[in-house]
């Protein structure tokens, strides 16, 4: 039974674009068009991302902004290298387990005990990589943030949805909900002045105007006088790192991926393990095809939350799980009849955004930035604008678990992005949304396109599936999009899956993915439906 194609005019598939010169894409449009107004003024695609996420911290606050983290793939073609910035916060110096009798709070002040980190990540890649002045690159988010811009439909869905967690905070509640305390509706209009004061002064004074100075100040003493535990000497005292990508082969291509805290290692993984399995032969066999990336998912989230940490704390054996002999061993076990569970339940969902470049030159860059739950911690720093992520909430209090909290470490994240390249050079950059199913939907990206011959376009379009748990579950199921239909759902239950349901299309547990495809002569950009967003370009 083939996968169901999605009908010609249906105002569900997403907005592609195909570019002969330079390309973005993201899930907002209003972001997306601040990543082509600097390409068109001659900036890079590393200024590009700079602008399409300082942009995202405005217009899709409840997703992503300067309070949370990032990591950065970059592929520079003056060199035909890849390099990864890992522009993740550590635990503050004070955020000690013994500090909370329970749990690690999820929401308020508390929750925010990790350095945000995806300011320093603008900074020290436009430093790298950039053309344009800082100044330029962060220009309309700027605008968009002292002049307002319109509320998008995911923005006023997830405002509404949430009302009861931003009235619960002073300044959250202003900044999002005005003097009203009423939720803005699609097309309303929202700004927030004082965010646009804190990037004028990242637009000035580069991270100092962040993790210095008044605004560093401002944020450590709003937590400090509301239990929390971040300082501003926590702030002054961070710094991201450039890291080695990790790399897999895939179809005679190498996939580029971040090292942990990433998990981009069970993306590398799941797509090390297909490359030995016949997916081309699955075209037509959705069961089968979903079957094996779910078996093959399962495997890799077992090792994830086997190994996955801080490796400044911890060893993380990426050399032996992505060795091509153990990943011989994992795709032989794909087709034993039972599944293979992950040690653990898996981590619950969060939200994020992808969004990537190629610039005129060739220059490659891709972005994954979050808050970690909608709304991160749900507290915006006192006058600062700057909506603090709830990161730390996934640390555990036990000190046998390799995420233990501890001072100064990261926390294992579910952030991932990837990049596809080929002997000429890249050929495909690609990532989601949707914490637990990041892997799982750049597996399915690579396959649809490589293996079963989809545009862009249309493997964004297909429905998607997810294994794993999401807000308030106790149990890993696999959901599937109802698209692929009950017959699909009854025969993998036969297969021997766990808890087989299906769930509305387009939904955003689906996550949101964005890509380009680098042809010879074009650039082949698109953006998922599930998202408010738009690919773009020259």
């Amino acid at each position: 039974m083939p996968i169901e194609r999605q009908a010609p005019g249906d105002p569900r598939v997403g907005r592609s674009f195909v570019s002969p010169k330079a390309a973005v894409a993201s899930p907002n449009a209003l972001a997306t068009s601040a990543g082509v107004d600097v390409l068109t003024r001659g900036g890079t695609a590393v200024d590009a991302m700079v602008a399409v996420n300082a942009a995202l911290g405005v217009v899709y606050p409840h997703m992503s902004g300067p309070g949370g983290d990032a990591f950065w793939l970059v592929h520079d073609s003056a060199s035909g290298q890849q390099h990864v910035y890992n522009a993740s916060g550590g635990a503050a110096l004070d955020a000690t387990a013994d500090r909370y009798p329970k749990a690690v709070p999820s929401r308020g002040p508390g929750a925010a005990l990790t350095v945000p980190g995806a300011v320093d990540g603008w900074c020290r890649t436009h430093e790298r990589f950039g053309r344009l002045s800082l100044a330029d690159c962060l220009a309309r988010a700027i605008e968009y943030a002292r002049d307002g811009f319109p509320v998008s439909p995911g923005l006023a869905r997830y405002t509404a949805g949430h009302a009861d967690l931003l009235t619960a905070v002073p300044t959250t509640a202003e900044t999002f909900l005005g003097t009203a305390f009423a939720p803005p509706r699609t097309g309303d209009t929202l700004s927030n002045p004082r965010l646009a004061e804190t990037l004028e002064a990242i637009a000035q004074d580069g991270r100092a105007g962040f993790y210095e100075g008044p605004v560093a100040q401002e944020i450590g003493h709003y937590l400090r006088t509301h239990d929390g535990v971040l300082s501003a000497e926590d702030l002054a005292a961070h710094t991201g790192e450039w890291v080695e990508p990790l790399r897999v082969p895939y179809r005679g291509r190498i996939v580029v991926v971040p090292p942990p805290t990433s998990e981009g290692m069970a993306t590398a993984q799941i797509l090390g393990i297909l490359d030995r399995l016949d997916v081309a032969g699955m075209k037509d066999d959705p069961v089968g095809y979903v079957d094996t990336l779910v078996r093959a998912t399962a495997l890799a989230f077992a090792d994830r939350d086997r190994y996955l940490a801080d490796p400044a704390f911890h060893e993380v054996p990426t050399a032996e799980i992505l060795d091509p002999e153990y990943l011989a061993a994992c795709a032989a076990r794909t087709q034993a009849t039972g599944i293979v569970p992950p040690e653990k339940l898996p981590r619950a969902a969060g939200d994020t955004t992808f969004s990537c470049a190629v610039d005129a030159q060739g220059n490659v860059a891709a972005v994954v930035q979050s808050l970690y739950w909608e709304w991160g911690s749900g507290v915006v720093a006192g006058d600062t604008g700057v909506l603090l992520q709830n990161r730390g909430a996934y640390f555990s209090l036990d000190p046998n678990n390799r995420d233990c909290l501890q001072p100064g470490k990261r926390p294992a994240s579910t952030l991932t992005n990837g990049l596809l390249v080929s002997p000429t050079g890249p050929e495909l950059v690609f990532g989601a949304m949707g914490g637990e199913g990041e892997p799982q939907t750049q597996a399915a990206l690579v396959t649809r396109i490589l293996d079963h011959g989809m545009s862009v376009q249309e493997a964004i379009d297909a429905p998607r599936w997810l294994l794993g748990r999401t807000w308030g579950e106790t149990r890993r199921g696999l959901r599937l999009e109802a698209r692929f239909g009950r017959s699909v759902a009854d025969d993998l239950t036969a297969r021997g899956h766990e808890n087989v349901s299906l769930a509305d299309d387009y939904g955003d547990v689906f996550g949101h993915a964005q890509a380009i495809r680098i042809h010879s002569n074009r650039l082949e950009a698109a953006s998922d439906p599930r998202s408010d967003g738009a690919a773009f370009g020259l």
